[in-house]
């Protein structure tokens, strides 16, 4: 995979935390694109696969985006309320994180099944590795951005 790429697009990623809406937005279409990219390159698609898999792994991708911009809400929540966490604030954000990694295990899971529809089952465990391995180098850089919170009873 192209590491400098991601890792590049990683990092935009943690300045937009910070950064106004907008400029987010910018940050997440890039990212969209750059993953895309480097999904086409592992993929190792034939002529006859190519388009059903685009057009099922557009659906899951438009799915994915939404629950994160659900789960983007509650890490700028964090933020908004890291000086003054309340214990029901608190509560709220863990349950909507938790709520979030639900929802995406369900999407996953769908989509296993619409995957193997299109590829072989290799070729799925390929997609989800490759998924697996961005979603995990855009975790640990949020990680590394998102200080742990101070204030506690």
């Amino acid at each position: 995979m192209k590491k400098i790429s991601l890792t590049f697009v990683a990092s935009l990623f943690a300045i937009a935390l910070y950064a106004q809406n907008s400029y987010m937005e910018i940050v997440r279409s890039t990212i969209k694109t750059e993953k895309k990219a480097l999904i086409a390159e592992v993929m190792q698609l034939t002529d006859e696969e190519n388009l059903a898999f685009w057009d099922v792994y557009n659906e899951f991708d438009e799915k994915h985006y939404k629950l994160n911009t659900e789960y983007f809400a509650v890490v700028m929540d964090f933020a908004d309320n890291f000086d003054n966490m309340s214990s029901e604030k608190a509560t709220d954000l863990i349950n909507r994180a938790t709520k979030h990694n639900i929802d995406v295990a369900k999407l996953e899971k769908t989509y296993l099944k619409k995957m193997t529809k299109v590829i072989s089952p290799q070729k799925t465990v390929r997609f989800y590795q490759a998924m697996n391995k961005i979603q995990a180098m855009i975790d640990a850089q949020m990680a590394a951005e998102v200080p742990l919170l101070e204030s506690i009873e």
